[in-house]
């Protein structure tokens, strides 16, 4: 049985297979058929179904699996300098490609700015759960780390990449939806070709560890190669010299098959990158290209649809607009012909009938935006100075080819999947399962069971949780006084005050073992919440505050703080040697305890689904945030230093989690900020059914914990009650 030893020089994930619900095909292959846009939605909409990780393995098929083989790569640092200057080369040549675009008129540069959107508003998405179970503590997973944290505005939101990225679009007159709003790509006005890409960058997001050569690859060319700092005129927030050391590093630990990958992918999305400049260049050039007539007849087109019964009486060219309008085929063309040579346009003292209608006091104010109101006079000006009609407005089939080229590649069943019907299997396969979930998206359906089992089980304690040791699930009424009440008194009642040193310390052995009982949770640490903040969800002052957690719990990317790698030094320090949890060679360990993985079993179900079980993690959070202070650390700590043991992981944690200003403190504040948002969007009565859910996760942490309650409870209670 091999031992994971310090450093963790893991590159890829050991698996290469993922097993599938044979339904699920179906559900994928009905996604890609409705086209890029409906991927790029689904992937960035849903990241708790089954399908979504099929979905992912098709995008990255079809956009890598036609990548040809590259030489063996030299050593690390070589390597990663020759892809820098492959890099800076196609970052020169895209500069030159792009200045002309910047320079463009308005209408054409915000047209190029909204075509760039749906891939600017989503950069960093490959990030999202690069740290997981599977992948910590990893050396090149915590540079990704620290460059997460500061893409996500360490922390907060506002500060964020996407949100500045925002912003800048916004400043240059450029004002979209949300990036998951269903009319997003339709605002946009995104090319086939731009969805496709965007479906790439969400594929990453989705098996990071799987395709971690990918991660590694396109985050590097994303970050120095900056087109999107160089159309918004933005400021990179990584430096180049940061990202080339992280990819040394990478490659210096990659043997050659896993290198290859890496060069593959940054000379595909060097390509890619490339491709999409040069779709900018051509949707610039047809915008630029449009008529005035041309124009008009876009804005039509798009009101069209809307066009109700109240235009019943309005007639063009002999025929109500309503007649018009809702034809099978409506001839746009036509319709403008008609509407230059109608009454309706016809020049008159202060304008023609139509400017009129449009403006304010006009039966059609409001319907029309400022820019399109611009447009038609401009058109009206025009037909009153006998100007000719321009040409008719031609289809815009920017990058249509290579769509259609990717489309076909991506619908190809793609290597390296099965389809079975999942097995739970015993403790030791579910939770090889869950850590290796990228591998076994079929087991999400029983993940969710168990996680909302456990959920309803732990509602017991809200009538016997007060007589709990070290916490209190008992239920009350919420509101920001009473929710810092009920922790203070934890804190004080629980953890603190009852706190006298130990006067007797046990032997050696049972130390050692008493550490073994804890040691699986410790090694999935801050598991519960690693999917929170994804791309598309990292909007809210509690995502912010919830993801500083997480990032506090894996060192900010610095391997010295990270609480994955301390828990492997106390171990070591034990003298137990286990293989790492992501390894098949951890279903044969005989060093921890096997009747005691059911806490580890349920957080790691839990993280799985953090839109749908959202605020039962903020109370999950408060729980085992809390459960890092007082007796039950200080005793431990004794413990470890009486017979000479490691007590990093301990320290770290009574003091980070701190009831004045650390984890514990801010676990409460999530939770009232969140309400607060939630009191404001969906009114005061929307906020006890909130809290429930996020009490209820509070308890099943507590489920947990306390051990003697609960089995009490199940001699006493006619229910069901498994620990």
């Amino acid at each position: 049985m091999s031992a994971f030893a310090l450093p963790d020089s893991f590159v890829v994930a050991p698996l290469s297979t993922s097993e599938f619900d044979p339904a699920t095909a179906a559900t994928a292959h009905e996604v890609i058929a409705a086209g890029p846009e409906s991927v790029y939605h689904r992937l960035i909409g849903d990241q708790e179904s089954e399908a979504v990780f099929l979905l992912a393995r098709h995008v990255l098929n079809g956009f890598l699996g036609a990548a040809g083989e590259t030489d063996t790569p030299a050593d690390g640092e070589q390597e990663a300098d020759r892809l820098a200057e492959q890099t800076a080369e196609v970052r020169r040549q895209i500069t030159g490609m792009l200045r002309p675009l910047s320079e463009a008129e308005s209408r054409v540069r915000d047209a190029v700015l909204a075509q760039r959107a749906p891939l600017a508003l989503i950069g960093g998405c490959w990030l999202d759960t690069v740290s997981q179970p599977a992948t910590q503590p990893a050396t090149v997973v915590n540079h990704l780390v620290r460059h997460q944290f500061v893409w996500r505005g360490e922390g907060n939101p506002r500060r964020g990449l996407h949100q500045l990225r925002g912003r800048a679009l916004e400043e240059r007159g450029v004002f979209l939806p949300e990036v998951t709003a269903p009319d997003f790509l339709r605002q946009a006005e995104a090319r086939p070709l731009t969805a496709w890409h965007g479906a790439y960058r969400l594929a990453l997001a989705r098996l990071p560890a799987t395709f971690l050569p990918e991660v590694v690859g396109t985050h590097y060319v994303m970050a120095a190669l900056g087109v999107d700092e160089l159309l918004l005129g933005t400021r990179p927030m990584l430096t180049e010299a940061d990202l080339r050391a992280t990819l040394a590093d990478y490659l210096a630990l990659a043997p050659p098959p896993v290198s290859r990958r890496v060069c593959a992918a940054v000379t595909r999305t060097l390509a890619m990158e490339r491709d999409h400049v040069r779709l900018l260049a051509d949707v610039a050039a047809w915008h630029a290209g449009l008529s005035l007539d041309a124009q008009v007849e876009r804005i039509v087109a798009r009101h069209a649809p809307f066009a109700g019964k109240q235009h019943r009486d309005v007639r063009v060219g002999g025929k109500p607009l309503t007649e018009r309008f809702h034809a099978p085929d409506v001839d746009l063309a036509g319709f403008l012909a008609d509407f230059r040579a109608s009454p309706q346009m016809k020049p008159r003292d202060g304008g023609c009938r139509f400017l009129r209608a449009i403006k304010f006091g006009g039966p059609m104010f409001g319907i029309f935006d400022e820019g399109e109101a611009a447009t038609f006079q401009r058109w009206a000006e025009a037909i009153a100075a006998g100007d000719p009609p321009g040409p008719g407005l031609t289809p815009n089939s920017a990058g249509d080819d290579a769509a259609y080229a990717l489309g076909e590649a991506i619908a190809a069943p793609p290597p390296g999947v099965r389809f079975c019907t999942a097995a739970r299997g015993d403790d030791r396969a579910f939770l090889h399962r869950l850590v290796n979930i990228e591998n076994f998206p079929g087991t999400l359906t029983l993940a969710r069971a168990h996680a909302e089992d456990g959920l309803a089980r732990a509602e017991i304690l809200f009538d016997h949780g007060g007589d709990g040791v070290l916490t209190d699930a008992s239920w009350f009424d919420y509101s920001p006084e009473a929710l810092n009440e009920r922790v203070d008194r934890i804190y004080w009642d629980k953890l603190v005050n009852p706190y006298q040193p130990l006067t007797e310390i046990p032997d050696r052995d049972e130390v050692i073992f008493h550490q073994t009982t804890f040691a699986l949770g410790s090694m999935i640490d801050g598991a519960w919440a690693h999917r929170i903040g994804a791309t598309g969800r990292y909007t809210r002052r509690s995502d912010g505050m919830l993801y500083s957690i997480y990032a506090d719990e894996m060192g900010r990317g610095d391997l010295t703080k990270n609480h994955i790698t301390l828990i492997y030094r106390v171990l070591a320090s034990l003298g137990i040697e286990v293989p790492h949890l992501r390894d098949t060679a951890f279903l044969d360990q005989d060093e921890l305890p096997d009747h005691l993985y059911g806490f580890s079993l349920f957080q790691l179900s839990l993280a799985l689904f953090p839109d749908s079980l959202y605020d039962e993690i903020l109370g999950y959070n408060l729980g085992i945030e809390m459960f890092g202070l007082g007796t039950m650390r200080m005793h431990e700590m004794q413990k470890l230093r009486h017979h000479g043991f490691d007590v990093a992981y301990e320290e770290a944690h009574l003091a980070i989690d701190n009831l004045s200003a650390g984890h514990a403190r801010q676990s409460a504040e999530i939770i009232i900020a969140y309400l607060h948002d939630v009191a404001r969007l969906s009114g005061a009565d929307a906020v006890p059914s909130h809290w429930r859910r996020i009490w209820r996760g509070y308890a099943s942490f507590a489920y947990f914990i306390e051990h003697d309650l609960v089995a009490g409870l199940a001699r006493r209670e006619p229910v069901d009650l498994v620990i």
